[in-house]
């Protein structure tokens, strides 16, 4: 069976640390991946490290981009076992946020309707979280009982059907440190 990789991330930016004071949870940041090395993740978030004001669909890059700013982010990993098609699918979804990344802005209203519990969507608008969710939706996992937009870093870290596989900061992480060398 194939796997994906849901990664959680905290880089300890002072955005970060004003998110963390309202959630209270431990990480703000989810991306989806598709190799066990985290050689390409994807998610909303900054375009360019240093703004965190400009941001949309992301192909994260941990040795180049925004992570590589940040070298103490600490993150956790899960696997989460699919079917080949469910893998095909997400697949198939991300080539579409790939080819159109310049449509999609990041959807900070969503945010704000997951604090005052009233979701709030737009077709080309996704904040972290809501987009690992709704790619997982679209190509059948089924992880939860509430709408992407509903979905917070915290919910992935109760879900039993992922797989802890790693803990501690992100640059530790053994592929991506022997990568480093």
């Amino acid at each position: 069976m194939p796997n994906v990789y849901i990664v959680l991330s905290d880089t300890g930016t002072f955005f970060t640390s004003l998110i963390k004071k309202y959630t209270k949870a431990p990480y703000n940041h989810a991306s989806i991946s598709f190799d066990p090395d985290l050689k390409e993740m994807y998610s909303f978030g900054r375009k360019h490290p240093k703004n965190p004001f400009y941001g949309g669909f992301v192909k994260e890059d941990v040795f180049t981009g925004t992570y590589s700013q940040y070298k103490d982010t600490t993150c956790v990993i899960y696997q989460l076992e699919v079917t080949e098609r469910e893998k095909e699918k997400m697949e198939r979804l991300l080539e579409v946020f790939i080819k159109n990344h310049h449509k999609y802005l990041y959807n900070i209203l969503g945010i704000i309707g997951v604090s005052v519990h009233e979701p709030i969507e737009f077709s080309n608008s996704f904040f972290c979280s809501q987009f690992v969710a709704e790619i997982l939706r679209r190509s059948g996992v089924k992880l939860w009982d509430k709408l992407p937009a509903m979905v917070t870093p915290e919910d992935y870290r109760q879900n039993q059907h992922l797989t802890l596989i790693y803990e501690g900061k992100l640059f530790d992480f053994e592929p991506i440190k022997r990568n480093l060398k």
